[in-house]
């Protein structure tokens, strides 16, 4: 089950969006304008998300509430990983959720959050454990990132890649499961209530095995995405309900982010689109077809199809 949909993903981090080409994100606020309009029209009950910050920035919250962003969302996301990249202590967790709380009076969550195993097991261990203790309590949802380790032959998605040193090699020790699927040490300190941020690539090998993981840990909430770019790729349409039929079980957060190249101001997954409402048609799509509103016997339901911006390539 669909319980919200996230609108992009990091989008004041420039692995995930240009602001060289939109210095001002207001080609984004325009884009998540259009695309949670079309949201709410399809389903006025699903809760809609701003993609997770990062960093946790509340003037950024403040810029797109100038925008008029907050008045079309339900939630404000962050992410955070203070033993890896950010700047600041772990045991800040309740602060920086606290700095965002300040500047709007929309629910927050953290749905993404986690800590690599690069150093050792043991420092995964106690994030994991120390994570839960802060924010559990103080947050209604917390997606920990991931189960599984990314695997060695993948790209991960950041910009400068092999240049960040070990800022880099960290992307790829971030799950409780390694690569081939054994147990790290803090797997068994999973705590019940916990939720999971697992993406899978498109036609992933790990979504059956990822399933029954997220079983065994006794997960119900759980975070993931559907590209936009990967949507023009062949038989996206087949994979992606795969992916959502496979999911089904779980209370889910579906992030839709990745700009088409041939979409973008510029050729690049991160481009603002040349057109905010090509994103909105892509929003609308998915939603029709994965989150459409529930609807009483006596009315009737009409198939989703897909707009003529979205995949075309079959």
């Amino acid at each position: 089950m669909i319980e919200a949909v996230m609108l992009w993903n990091e989008p004041n981090n420039l692995s995930h969006w240009d602001f060289k080409v939109d210095p001002d994100w207001k080609m984004f606020a325009a884009m998540v304008n259009a695309a949670a309009k079309e949201v709410r029209r399809v389903n006025p009950d699903l809760a809609i998300v701003l993609g997770g910050l990062s960093p946790i920035d509340p003037r950024f919250v403040e810029l797109l509430g100038s925008y008029g962003v907050l008045d079309l969302i339900d939630v404000v996301a962050i992410h955070g990983f203070p033993l890896d990249w950010n700047h600041w202590s772990i045991h800040d967790w309740p602060q920086k959720v606290d700095e965002i709380r300040a500047v709007t009076k929309k629910p927050v969550w953290v749905s993404e959050v986690g800590v690599s195993s690069f150093g050792a097991e043991e420092v995964q261990v106690f994030g994991l454990q120390r994570t839960a203790e802060l924010l559990m309590p103080i947050v209604d949802r917390v997606h920990w990132y991931s189960l599984y380790d990314l695997p060695a032959t993948w790209t991960a998605t950041t910009r400068h890649k092999e240049a960040e040193g070990s800022a880099y090699y960290r992307h790829y020790y971030m799950g409780l499961l390694r690569e081939d699927g054994t147990p790290k040490l803090a797997l068994k300190h999973f705590p019940p209530g916990l939720g999971m941020c697992q993406w899978f690539h498109f036609e992933d090998h790990r979504l059956d095995s990822s399933v029954e993981w997220l079983r065994k840990l006794g997960v119900n909430y759980l975070r993931t995405g559907l590209s936009w770019a990967d949507s023009f790729r062949p038989n996206a349409e087949a994979w992606f309900d795969r992916q959502m039929q496979a999911l089904d079980e779980f209370t889910t957060t579906l992030t839709l982010c990745f700009t088409p190249e041939h979409l973008g101001m510029v050729p690049h997954y991160t481009s603002p689109p040349k057109n905010p409402t090509d994103f909105a048609d892509f929003a609308r799509y998915i939603v029709s077809r994965y989150a459409p509103q529930q609807l009483t016997s006596a009315e009737p339901t009409v198939a989703a199809q897909a707009p003529e911006s979205v995949i075309r390539a079959a």
